[in-house]
């Protein structure tokens, strides 16, 4: 029998300003006002807080073979203090060449770690957050969420 448990990260209707400025940091800040300004120009939705850090883009339904499902951000980012977390649903496994092209970064099998945007190179993130939201949206009713 599939798991039906609520998904602990959920919409909710808190301001995306409250949480810029709650970010002490400066330059942090900036970085995340201009990464909510390239998420917004790719998916052309407003930006979402889901649960109390992640700021999502656009809605994204999942299942997991084991039957669990839930939704979402199709893309989002979350600035953590000691870097800036960003959310690729599709996985990092499919997207080695352009993050070869990135610059400093580390990577787990659904996230991208920078430490800040002037360290990578904006133009390749920019594509590489494009490529990987045109996929998602195109698969939204046959693709597992990275696991």
């Amino acid at each position: 029998m599939a798991n039906k448990s609520q998904n602990k990260t959920q919409p909710t209707k808190v301001p995306i300003n409250d949480v810029l400025s709650g970010i002490t940091d400066e330059q942090q800040r900036k970085d995340a006002e201009a990464l909510i300004r390239l998420m917004r120009k790719i998916t052309g939705k407003a930006p979402v807080m889901w649960g109390p850090s992640i700021v999502g883009f656009d809605r994204y339904h999942y299942k997991y073979e084991s039957g669990r499902e839930g939704d979402t951000g199709a893309i989002g980012f979350s600035p953590r203090r000691s870097n800036l977390t960003i959310y690729l649903v599709d996985g990092t496994s499919r997207y080695q060449d352009l993050l070869s092209k990135l610059g400093p970064h580390t990577t787990g099998k659904a996230c991208l770690y920078i430490k800040r945007l002037s360290d990578v190179n904006v133009s390749v993130l920019e594509k590489l957050l494009k490529v990987s939201y045109q996929y998602v949206m195109s698969h939204k009713m046959d693709m597992h969420r990275a696991e």
